[in-house]
């Protein structure tokens, strides 16, 4: 199938009117509702709709997003299949996920990454409540409207229920989720818990402060063994000369510690001390070294 097979045509009310982009197993649209207005629609790609395994996971993700209702959450409208097309409509986000605005931007001052943080931590504090794990929490899994500043969680492809540790619908000894971003303990195909995004967001929270990842590995059968057998790289080694207080350095390395015993609890205890750290004036000094400053940090 084409990037634009479906421009023009018209799903369950949704007309498509521009190609967006696509994922292993669907396609963007932007397309127009005559009541909702704009939205964002997926459309299940043909071929895949033959796939029992892809149609459960893409009907699981728009259960998901009916589940949670969030202003960080990108709100899901409806789902279904019409005219021989399994579709999710979403709300339409302006501007463009957090992976793009960092590779632009470069790293971010402490107080801004502190608002992602905790508009992130409420979005996952609330998934959470609903019984749902995310576990592929990714910058390119995050809208960011530089404008607003406001962030909006989006992508449950592979979230699972908390309540069902029956359920699985990948094989046993297989991960799923995004290496650079993964709790160790997922690598093994285990279903994980909340502390897995614990783990994700501390990851993203480390990337965004440095612009750097907390394991170094250039391969992904390197980084796969750095993830099982060795400590992340200290927040404050990250990047030579840069340095940040001892308090936000201990709150972000709290959320990568490989033991979930001494790993943080919860989202919220998570956040919670990235944002004390920094509001209490932590992080500021590295945060704002001239020699390290980019437009992001503004």
């Amino acid at each position: 199938m084409t990037s634009d097979t479906l421009v023009g045509r018209t799903v369950a009310d949704y007309r498509l009117v521009k190609y967006v982009g696509e994922g292993g197993t669907a396609t963007v649209y932007r397309a127009e509702h005559p009541e909702r207005g704009v939205a964002a629609v997926k459309v299940l790609r043909p071929r895949m709709s033959q796939d029992p395994v892809a149609v459960k996971r893409f009907l699981r993700e728009a259960e998901f997003g009916t589940r949670v209702s969030h202003p960080n959450i990108v709100r899901t409208y409806d789902f279904g299949e019409a005219d021989g097309l399994h579709y999710l409509a979403l709300e339409w986000v302006d501007g463009e996920p957090l992976a793009n605005f960092v590779n632009r931007s470069g790293f971010l001052a402490p107080a801004l990454v502190a608002n992602i943080v905790e508009q992130l931590g409420g979005a996952l504090s609330a998934v959470h409540k609903a019984g749902i794990v995310h576990r592929d929490l990714k910058p390119a899994n995050i809208m960011y409207d530089p404008a607003t500043q406001q962030v909006k969680l989006l992508d449950f492809g592979i979230a699972r229920d908390a309540d069902s540790p029956e359920e699985r619908l990948t094989r046993a000894g297989f991960f799923v989720g995004t290496l650079q971003y993964v709790a160790p303990e997922a690598l093994s195909g285990e279903l994980v818990s909340e502390q897995a995004d614990v783990y994700s967001l501390a990851t993203i929270t480390y990337y965004l402060l440095t612009g750097a990842l907390p394991f170094t590995g250039k391969s992904p059968r390197e980084l796969f063994q750095q993830l099982l057998s060795q400590s992340p790289v200290p927040l404050n080694q990250a990047v030579k000369g840069m340095r940040f207080s001892h308090a936000l350095e201990s709150a972000v390395m709290s959320g990568l510690e490989r033991d979930l015993g001494r790993r943080s609890k919860t989202i919220d205890e998570f956040a919670q001390g990235v944002c004390t750290a920094v509001s209490q004036g932590d992080g500021k000094k590295g945060g704002f070294l001239s020699s390290f400053f980019r437009k992001g940090g503004a």
